[in-house]
């Protein structure tokens, strides 16, 4: 099983979205393993954008997820990064098909709603950032035995 780190960032918390966005992934199977309400500092934010830092909107989206609390999260499930990169729909919500949650949610570039891992690789960085290894909890649900039934 893959894990993946997934945000809802203020804009979603804001707008009251937290359980619709959460219902989406667990809806699709994904299990929750992580969960915190919380707000990001300047430090934990420029470290989360970190691979963006030379590029002119760093400021501009570090200022954001510093803007209000965010729901940060890590959904477990086979291949979690692409499933909830699917669910999440493109960056640009103008371009993000009907029925993803940047589709149907998003507002704006800069006001898209979500974030979430690019990789394996970026889910683990993402994931150590937010979450010690003791506030993840991985109890598979009764359910998954036909959920991934013959993989």
């Amino acid at each position: 099983m893959e894990r993946t780190f997934f945000a809802i960032k203020p804009d979603g918390v804001g707008r009251g979205l937290v359980g619709e966005v959460l219902q989406r992934l667990e809806r699709k199977g994904l299990r929750l393993v992580g969960l915190k309400l919380m707000r990001v500092s300047p430090d934990l934010a420029q470290r989360h954008y970190e691979a963006h830092k030379e590029k002119p909107f760093f400021a501009g989206l570090v200022s954001f997820i510093t803007s209000g609390p965010i729901v940060a999260t890590v959904w477990e499930g086979r291949d979690a990064v692409s499933v909830v990169r699917a669910l999440m729909g493109a960056t640009d919500p103008a371009k993000s098909a009907p029925g993803t949650l940047r589709g149907d949610y998003g507002l704006s570039i800069s006001s898209n709603l979500v974030h979430g891992s690019d990789g394996p690789e970026a889910a683990e960085r993402e994931i150590s950032l937010f979450f010690r290894p003791d506030e993840l909890v991985g109890e598979a649900r009764p359910e998954e035995s036909w959920i991934y039934a013959g993989e």
